[in-house]
């Protein structure tokens, strides 16, 4: 049974999800959806990037994952490509370079009308047709060229301190920084540190678990994602601590 995930902005009150489903399902019966989420945020590639690079992972090899995030550039193209084991569709907009350092050799452009009135069920169904079918990827389109290229905001770093930004604030408004456990543990360097963020006390201790902290006191700690985290016990760190996306995160090491 082949696995398709999808990842889109499409929300969860219209019928668009279900159109890309049931077209697919026509051409293909027995697949198995998974839907990681439809609720990226309306345009936000960082976000779909994010979201996706940090599941993907979870499923068996040559699941097909479909990204749909941001569609609506006139001049759009979709690409498709196998990497780490795994198949990806979706728009050429820079999303997949938010999700790898390099994408790799063969990466195929993909077909469709662009008159259509929904032309994304064309390409993506004709994508998961062709992949759960078994055949080989280079009879899918053409071979892209060169493809839209997008960079990720990078923390600023010295012997002493780490400058990060907010990246992603979940459901439960945790609050996740750019900043990844390896970088910070090779700065840090057995030192003590101190987070900063806003006019709040800075944190000076790292958690395991949120339940560390009393309910209602903020923690940090490494997330599963190994992404250095803001949160609050049993609370909304993103709208009481005034954290936003893009807002600066500061660790001084000492």
């Amino acid at each position: 049974m082949q696995i398709v995930t999808f990842t889109t902005d499409f929300g969860l009150d219209d019928y668009y999800v279900a159109i890309l489903k049931g077209a697919m399902l026509q051409q293909d019966p027995d697949l198995l959806f998974i839907d990681i989420t439809h609720k990226v945020k309306p345009y936000d590639i960082v976000q779909g990037a994010f979201v996706l690079k940090n599941a993907f992972h979870n499923f068996p090899a040559n699941t097909i994952h479909i990204i749909s995030v941001n569609n609506d550039s006139e001049r759009l193209s979709f690409i498709a490509f196998r990497h780490n084991g795994h198949f990806f569709a979706g728009p050429d907009n820079g999303v997949f370079t938010l999700m790898f350092d390099e994408l790799p050799k063969d990466v195929y452009r993909l077909d469709y009308n662009p008159d259509s009135a929904f032309p994304l069920k064309e390409v993506f169904a004709h994508a998961v047709a062709h992949l759960a079918a078994g055949k080989p990827l280079h009879e899918i389109g053409m071979p892209a060229g060169e493809t839209e290229r997008r960079i990720a905001l990078q923390p600023v770093i010295s012997t002493s301190q780490i400058r990060g930004s907010v990246i992603y604030v979940d459901h439960y408004e945790n609050v996740v920084v750019n900043i990844p456990k390896e970088l910070f543990e090779k700065v840090r360097n057995g030192r003590k540190f101190a987070l900063f963020f806003k006019r709040h006390d800075p944190i000076t201790k790292l958690c395991h678990r949120y339940q560390d902290v009393p309910v209602g006191e903020t923690l940090c700690l490494f997330n599963s994602a190994g992404h250095l985290e803001i949160a609050i016990n049993m609370g909304k760190a993103g709208s009481l601590l005034g954290l936003k996306l893009d807002d600066m995160v500061q660790v001084d090491f000492y």
